[in-house]
Protein backbone atom coordinates (compact mmCIF):
# COMPACT_ATOMS: atom_id res chain seq x y z
CA UNK A 1 0.00 0.00 0.00
CA UNK A 2 2.96 2.33 0.39
CA UNK A 3 3.07 3.03 -3.38
CA UNK A 4 -0.62 3.94 -3.34
CA UNK A 5 -0.15 6.34 -0.43
CA UNK A 6 3.08 7.64 -1.91
CA UNK A 7 1.16 8.56 -5.07
CA UNK A 8 -1.98 9.93 -3.43
CA UNK A 9 -0.39 12.60 -1.23
CA UNK A 10 1.80 14.21 -3.96
CA UNK A 11 -1.21 14.03 -6.30
CA UNK A 12 -3.30 15.95 -3.77
CA UNK A 13 -0.50 18.45 -3.26
CA UNK A 14 -0.40 19.13 -7.00
CA UNK A 15 -4.13 19.68 -7.48
CA UNK A 16 -4.34 21.86 -4.34
CA UNK A 17 -1.33 23.98 -5.38
CA UNK A 18 0.56 22.95 -2.24
CA UNK A 19 3.80 23.79 -4.04
CA UNK A 20 2.99 27.40 -3.14
CA UNK A 21 4.53 26.49 0.22
CA UNK A 22 7.86 26.68 -1.59
CA UNK A 23 7.69 30.46 -1.23
CA UNK A 24 8.62 29.88 2.41
CA UNK A 25 11.81 28.14 1.35
CA UNK A 26 14.73 30.50 0.95
CA UNK A 27 18.41 30.50 0.12
CA UNK A 28 19.03 29.32 3.70
CA UNK A 29 17.31 25.98 2.98
CA UNK A 30 18.55 25.71 -0.61
CA UNK A 31 22.19 26.06 0.41
CA UNK A 32 22.00 23.47 3.19
CA UNK A 33 20.18 20.95 1.00
CA UNK A 34 22.55 21.46 -1.94
CA UNK A 35 25.59 21.11 0.34
CA UNK A 36 24.10 17.93 1.81
CA UNK A 37 23.71 16.32 -1.62
CA UNK A 38 27.28 17.29 -2.57
CA UNK A 39 28.49 15.92 0.78
CA UNK A 40 26.73 12.61 0.15
CA UNK A 41 28.25 12.29 -3.32
CA UNK A 42 31.79 12.95 -2.12
CA UNK A 43 31.59 10.88 1.08
CA UNK A 44 29.98 7.87 -0.61
CA UNK A 45 32.69 7.94 -3.29
CA UNK A 46 35.47 8.24 -0.70
CA UNK A 47 34.02 5.38 1.36
CA UNK A 48 33.82 3.16 -1.72
CA UNK A 49 37.47 3.87 -2.51
CA UNK A 50 38.44 3.27 1.11
CA UNK A 51 36.76 -0.14 1.12
CA UNK A 52 39.08 -1.26 -1.65
CA UNK A 53 41.92 -1.03 0.91
CA UNK A 54 40.05 -2.68 3.79
CA UNK A 55 38.15 -5.40 1.92
CA UNK A 56 39.78 -8.81 2.65
CA UNK A 57 39.02 -9.90 -0.91
CA UNK A 58 41.08 -7.00 -2.25
CA UNK A 59 44.80 -6.21 -2.00
CA UNK A 60 46.83 -3.09 -1.33
CA UNK A 61 47.91 -2.99 -4.96
CA UNK A 62 44.33 -3.13 -6.18
CA UNK A 63 43.33 -0.52 -3.63
CA UNK A 64 46.11 1.77 -4.84
CA UNK A 65 45.02 1.26 -8.45
CA UNK A 66 41.44 2.08 -7.44
CA UNK A 67 42.64 5.32 -5.88
CA UNK A 68 44.75 6.23 -8.93
CA UNK A 69 41.89 5.61 -11.37
CA UNK A 70 39.35 7.54 -9.28
CA UNK A 71 41.67 10.49 -8.69
CA UNK A 72 42.70 10.55 -12.37
CA UNK A 73 39.05 10.67 -13.42
CA UNK A 74 38.29 13.44 -10.94
CA UNK A 75 41.27 15.67 -11.73
CA UNK A 76 40.95 15.21 -15.49
CA UNK A 77 37.29 16.23 -15.40
CA UNK A 78 37.99 19.11 -13.01
CA UNK A 79 40.99 20.43 -14.95
CA UNK A 80 39.20 20.33 -18.29
CA UNK A 81 36.14 22.02 -16.85
CA UNK A 82 38.37 24.89 -15.76
CA UNK A 83 39.81 25.26 -19.25
CA UNK A 84 36.93 27.62 -20.02
CA UNK A 85 38.52 30.32 -17.86
CA UNK A 86 42.04 30.08 -19.31
CA UNK A 87 43.64 31.72 -22.34
CA UNK A 88 44.70 28.47 -24.02
CA UNK A 89 43.40 27.46 -27.45
CA UNK A 90 40.48 29.18 -29.16
CA UNK A 91 37.23 30.12 -27.43
CA UNK A 92 35.36 27.35 -29.26
CA UNK A 93 37.90 24.69 -28.22
CA UNK A 94 37.90 25.88 -24.61
CA UNK A 95 34.11 25.81 -24.47
CA UNK A 96 33.65 22.35 -25.99
CA UNK A 97 36.47 20.69 -24.07
CA UNK A 98 35.14 22.24 -20.85
CA UNK A 99 31.60 21.00 -21.55
CA UNK A 100 32.81 17.46 -22.23
CA UNK A 101 35.38 17.44 -19.42
CA UNK A 102 33.52 14.82 -17.33
CA UNK A 103 33.14 12.53 -20.36
CA UNK A 104 36.84 12.84 -21.19
CA UNK A 105 37.65 12.15 -17.53
CA UNK A 106 35.60 8.94 -17.59
CA UNK A 107 37.34 7.79 -20.77
CA UNK A 108 40.76 8.62 -19.29
CA UNK A 109 40.05 6.71 -16.09
CA UNK A 110 38.68 3.71 -17.99
CA UNK A 111 41.77 3.63 -20.23
CA UNK A 112 44.11 3.68 -17.22
CA UNK A 113 42.20 0.77 -15.67
CA UNK A 114 42.26 -1.15 -18.95
CA UNK A 115 46.01 -0.55 -19.42
CA UNK A 116 46.65 -1.85 -15.89
CA UNK A 117 44.61 -4.99 -16.55
CA UNK A 118 46.31 -5.69 -19.88
CA UNK A 119 49.82 -5.10 -18.54
CA UNK A 120 49.46 -6.71 -15.12
CA UNK A 121 46.91 -9.44 -15.82
CA UNK A 122 43.72 -10.44 -14.06
CA UNK A 123 45.17 -9.50 -10.67
CA UNK A 124 44.83 -5.84 -11.62
CA UNK A 125 41.23 -6.14 -12.84
CA UNK A 126 38.98 -3.66 -11.07
CA UNK A 127 35.29 -4.27 -10.29
CA UNK A 128 33.02 -2.91 -13.01
CA UNK A 129 29.51 -1.58 -13.06
CA UNK A 130 27.10 -4.46 -12.45
CA UNK A 131 24.11 -4.40 -14.80
CA UNK A 132 21.62 -7.23 -15.48
CA UNK A 133 22.07 -8.79 -18.90
CA UNK A 134 18.37 -8.60 -19.72
CA UNK A 135 15.56 -6.17 -19.02
CA UNK A 136 13.70 -8.13 -16.36
CA UNK A 137 12.95 -8.10 -12.65
CA UNK A 138 15.97 -8.90 -10.49
CA UNK A 139 14.40 -11.84 -8.66
CA UNK A 140 12.34 -13.12 -11.57
CA UNK A 141 9.07 -12.06 -9.90
CA UNK A 142 6.06 -10.99 -12.00
CA UNK A 143 6.19 -7.38 -13.13
CA UNK A 144 3.06 -6.36 -11.23
CA UNK A 145 3.81 -6.11 -7.50
CA UNK A 146 1.24 -8.13 -5.48
CA UNK A 147 0.27 -5.29 -3.12
CA UNK A 148 -2.70 -7.11 -1.60
CA UNK A 149 -0.53 -9.99 -0.43
CA UNK A 150 0.40 -7.75 2.49
CA UNK A 151 -1.63 -8.29 5.68
CA UNK A 152 -4.08 -5.53 6.57
CA UNK A 153 -1.97 -4.23 9.50
CA UNK A 154 1.06 -3.77 7.22
CA UNK A 155 -0.98 -1.68 4.80
CA UNK A 156 -1.91 0.72 7.60
CA UNK A 157 1.61 0.81 9.02
CA UNK A 158 2.88 1.76 5.55
CA UNK A 159 1.31 5.17 6.04
CA UNK A 160 4.22 6.53 8.12
CA UNK A 161 7.07 5.65 5.73
CA UNK A 162 4.87 6.73 2.82
CA UNK A 163 4.32 10.11 4.48
CA UNK A 164 8.04 10.56 5.12
CA UNK A 165 8.89 9.53 1.55
CA UNK A 166 6.30 11.99 0.27
CA UNK A 167 7.77 14.86 2.28
CA UNK A 168 11.20 13.98 0.92
CA UNK A 169 9.90 13.78 -2.66
CA UNK A 170 8.06 17.10 -2.30
CA UNK A 171 11.05 18.94 -0.84
CA UNK A 172 13.66 17.30 -3.05
CA UNK A 173 11.70 18.15 -6.19
CA UNK A 174 10.81 21.71 -5.27
CA UNK A 175 14.16 22.68 -3.73
CA UNK A 176 15.93 21.36 -6.83
CA UNK A 177 13.56 23.37 -9.04
CA UNK A 178 14.35 26.46 -6.97
CA UNK A 179 18.07 25.87 -7.39
CA UNK A 180 17.78 25.35 -11.15
CA UNK A 181 15.40 28.30 -11.65
CA UNK A 182 17.58 30.61 -9.57
CA UNK A 183 17.65 34.13 -11.09
CA UNK A 184 21.45 33.91 -11.31
CA UNK A 185 21.00 31.67 -14.39
CA UNK A 186 18.90 34.38 -16.07
CA UNK A 187 16.35 32.03 -17.61
CA UNK A 188 13.12 33.48 -18.97
CA UNK A 189 11.06 30.82 -20.74
CA UNK A 190 8.10 29.11 -19.10
CA UNK A 191 7.67 31.43 -16.13
CA UNK A 192 7.05 35.01 -15.19
CA UNK A 193 9.97 37.26 -14.39
CA UNK A 194 11.24 36.74 -10.86
CA UNK A 195 8.78 33.90 -10.21
CA UNK A 196 10.13 30.45 -9.31
CA UNK A 197 6.77 28.78 -8.61
CA UNK A 198 5.42 28.60 -12.16
CA UNK A 199 5.15 25.01 -13.38
CA UNK A 200 5.77 23.39 -10.00
CA UNK A 201 2.18 22.14 -9.58
CA UNK A 202 2.12 20.49 -13.01
CA UNK A 203 5.53 18.96 -12.34
CA UNK A 204 4.29 17.46 -9.08
CA UNK A 205 1.20 16.04 -10.82
CA UNK A 206 3.29 14.33 -13.51
CA UNK A 207 5.76 13.00 -10.92
CA UNK A 208 2.97 11.60 -8.73
CA UNK A 209 1.45 9.70 -11.67
CA UNK A 210 4.81 8.35 -12.86
CA UNK A 211 5.80 7.37 -9.32
CA UNK A 212 2.53 5.49 -8.87
CA UNK A 213 3.06 3.52 -12.08
CA UNK A 214 6.72 2.83 -11.24
CA UNK A 215 5.73 1.56 -7.80
CA UNK A 216 3.14 -0.86 -9.18
CA UNK A 217 5.80 -2.60 -11.26
CA UNK A 218 8.63 -2.25 -8.74
CA UNK A 219 10.74 0.26 -10.67
CA UNK A 220 12.85 2.85 -8.76
CA UNK A 221 11.07 6.01 -7.67
CA UNK A 222 11.83 9.25 -9.45
CA UNK A 223 14.20 11.74 -7.85
CA UNK A 224 15.09 15.29 -8.81
CA UNK A 225 18.84 14.50 -9.14
CA UNK A 226 19.91 17.79 -7.55
CA UNK A 227 23.63 17.65 -8.37
CA UNK A 228 23.11 16.43 -11.93
CA UNK A 229 20.40 19.04 -12.54
CA UNK A 230 22.66 21.87 -11.35
CA UNK A 231 25.53 20.52 -13.48
CA UNK A 232 23.20 20.35 -16.48
CA UNK A 233 22.01 23.95 -16.24
CA UNK A 234 25.58 25.16 -15.71
CA UNK A 235 26.70 23.29 -18.81
CA UNK A 236 24.10 25.31 -20.73
CA UNK A 237 25.29 28.62 -19.26
CA UNK A 238 26.99 31.23 -21.43
CA UNK A 239 29.81 33.22 -19.85
CA UNK A 240 31.36 36.54 -20.85
CA UNK A 241 35.06 37.20 -21.32
CA UNK A 242 35.43 37.87 -17.59
CA UNK A 243 34.00 34.43 -16.72
CA UNK A 244 30.71 35.81 -15.41
CA UNK A 245 27.42 34.15 -16.32
CA UNK A 246 25.68 36.09 -19.08
CA UNK A 247 22.71 33.88 -19.95
CA UNK A 248 21.53 30.27 -20.21
CA UNK A 249 20.54 28.33 -23.31
CA UNK A 250 16.94 27.29 -22.69
CA UNK A 251 15.96 24.18 -24.65
CA UNK A 252 14.67 20.63 -24.17
CA UNK A 253 17.00 18.79 -26.53
CA UNK A 254 19.76 17.91 -24.05
CA UNK A 255 17.29 16.74 -21.40
CA UNK A 256 15.52 14.57 -23.97
CA UNK A 257 18.86 13.22 -25.19
CA UNK A 258 20.13 12.42 -21.68
CA UNK A 259 17.04 10.50 -20.68
CA UNK A 260 16.80 8.85 -24.09
CA UNK A 261 20.30 7.45 -23.57
CA UNK A 262 19.38 6.33 -20.05
CA UNK A 263 16.37 4.54 -21.49
CA UNK A 264 18.53 2.91 -24.17
CA UNK A 265 20.88 1.59 -21.49
CA UNK A 266 17.91 0.05 -19.68
CA UNK A 267 16.16 -1.48 -22.68
CA UNK A 268 18.91 -2.51 -25.11
CA UNK A 269 21.74 -5.02 -24.77
CA UNK A 270 24.61 -3.19 -26.48
CA UNK A 271 24.46 0.02 -24.43
CA UNK A 272 24.34 -2.12 -21.27
CA UNK A 273 27.38 -4.07 -22.49
CA UNK A 274 29.32 -0.82 -22.91
CA UNK A 275 28.47 0.35 -19.40
CA UNK A 276 29.64 -2.94 -17.89
CA UNK A 277 33.13 -2.11 -19.15
CA UNK A 278 33.35 0.99 -16.94
CA UNK A 279 35.25 0.26 -13.70
CA UNK A 280 33.54 1.30 -10.49
CA UNK A 281 36.48 3.56 -9.43
CA UNK A 282 35.88 5.64 -12.56
CA UNK A 283 32.32 6.26 -11.40
CA UNK A 284 33.57 7.14 -7.92
CA UNK A 285 35.86 9.77 -9.46
CA UNK A 286 32.91 11.08 -11.46
CA UNK A 287 30.73 11.24 -8.33
CA UNK A 288 33.41 13.24 -6.53
CA UNK A 289 33.54 15.62 -9.48
CA UNK A 290 29.76 16.04 -9.55
CA UNK A 291 29.68 16.61 -5.79
CA UNK A 292 32.39 19.27 -5.79
CA UNK A 293 31.29 20.93 -9.03
CA UNK A 294 27.92 21.82 -7.46
CA UNK A 295 29.60 23.76 -4.64
CA UNK A 296 30.87 26.88 -6.49
CA UNK A 297 28.17 29.53 -6.28
CA UNK A 298 26.79 28.01 -3.07
CA UNK A 299 27.20 30.92 -0.64
CA UNK A 300 27.17 28.63 2.39
CA UNK A 301 30.25 26.91 0.98
CA UNK A 302 31.85 30.27 0.14
CA UNK A 303 31.28 31.48 3.71
CA UNK A 304 32.74 28.26 5.12
CA UNK A 305 35.88 28.89 3.08
CA UNK A 306 35.78 32.51 4.23
CA UNK A 307 36.20 31.37 7.84
CA UNK A 308 39.79 30.46 6.95
CA UNK A 309 40.59 33.54 4.85
CA UNK A 310 42.35 36.72 5.88
CA UNK A 311 39.54 39.26 5.62
CA UNK A 312 42.07 42.08 5.11
CA UNK A 313 43.21 40.76 1.73
CA UNK A 314 40.31 38.51 0.67
CA UNK A 315 38.02 39.89 -2.08
CA UNK A 316 34.80 41.51 -0.90
CA UNK A 317 31.75 39.25 -1.10
CA UNK A 318 28.07 40.08 -1.56
CA UNK A 319 27.49 39.76 2.20
CA UNK A 320 30.55 41.81 3.23
CA UNK A 321 28.28 44.52 4.68
CA UNK A 322 27.15 42.03 7.35
CA UNK A 323 29.30 42.05 10.53
CA UNK A 324 31.77 39.16 10.61
CA UNK A 325 30.31 37.75 13.82
CA UNK A 326 26.78 37.66 12.38
CA UNK A 327 27.81 35.95 9.15
CA UNK A 328 29.90 33.45 11.13
CA UNK A 329 26.93 32.67 13.41
CA UNK A 330 24.63 32.28 10.40
CA UNK A 331 27.11 29.92 8.74
CA UNK A 332 27.63 27.95 11.98
CA UNK A 333 23.88 27.39 12.25
CA UNK A 334 23.78 26.14 8.66
CA UNK A 335 26.68 23.77 9.40
CA UNK A 336 24.87 22.51 12.52
CA UNK A 337 21.74 21.87 10.44
CA UNK A 338 23.82 20.00 7.89
CA UNK A 339 25.36 17.89 10.65
CA UNK A 340 21.91 17.15 12.13
CA UNK A 341 20.63 16.02 8.73
CA UNK A 342 23.59 13.71 8.20
CA UNK A 343 23.25 12.30 11.72
CA UNK A 344 19.53 11.57 11.38
CA UNK A 345 20.01 10.12 7.90
CA UNK A 346 22.57 7.60 9.16
CA UNK A 347 20.79 6.81 12.45
CA UNK A 348 18.10 4.20 13.26
CA UNK A 349 15.52 7.00 12.99
CA UNK A 350 16.56 7.76 9.42
CA UNK A 351 12.93 7.55 8.33
CA UNK A 352 12.46 10.96 10.00
CA UNK A 353 15.15 12.53 7.82
CA UNK A 354 12.58 14.44 5.66
CA UNK A 355 11.18 16.06 8.81
CA UNK A 356 14.57 17.65 9.51
CA UNK A 357 14.58 19.16 6.02
CA UNK A 358 11.03 20.46 6.50
CA UNK A 359 12.08 22.17 9.77
CA UNK A 360 14.74 24.27 8.06
CA UNK A 361 12.23 26.87 6.82
CA UNK A 362 10.67 27.51 10.28
CA UNK A 363 14.16 27.65 11.78
CA UNK A 364 15.21 30.34 9.33
CA UNK A 365 12.22 32.54 10.27
CA UNK A 366 12.83 31.85 13.98
CA UNK A 367 16.36 33.23 13.65
CA UNK A 368 14.88 36.50 12.42
CA UNK A 369 11.90 36.64 14.81
CA UNK A 370 14.05 36.03 17.89
CA UNK A 371 16.54 38.68 16.81
CA UNK A 372 19.41 36.20 16.70
CA UNK A 373 20.03 37.52 13.21
CA UNK A 374 18.63 41.00 12.57
CA UNK A 375 16.26 41.40 9.63
CA UNK A 376 18.57 43.84 7.85
CA UNK A 377 21.37 41.26 7.95
CA UNK A 378 19.07 38.33 7.15
CA UNK A 379 17.85 40.16 4.03
CA UNK A 380 21.44 40.24 2.80
CA UNK A 381 22.54 36.75 3.84
CA UNK A 382 19.33 35.09 2.66
CA UNK A 383 18.67 37.13 -0.47
CA UNK A 384 17.49 35.06 -3.45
Amino acid sequence: MLPVLYHTIPHCSSVTSASNLVKYLTRFTDEIFSTLISFIFVVEAAQNIGRSFTNPASSFTKGLLTLIVAVSTYFTANALRGLRNTVYFTKSVRKNVSNFGPTIGVVAGALIARWARLSQGAGAALPALAIPQTFATTSGRPWLVPLFDLPAWARWVAFLPALMATVLLFLDQNITVRLVNNPQYKMEKGRREGNMLDGMHADMLVISVLTFVASLVGLPWLVAATVRSISHVRALSIFDSAGKLKSTIEQRLTGLGIHGLIGACVLFDKPRAVLTQIPTPVLMGLFMFLGTSALPGNEMWERIKGLFKDSKVAPKERWSAVPKGVSTLFTAIQIACLGAMVYVKESPIGVLFPVVIALLAPLRFALEKTGLVKKEYMDILDED
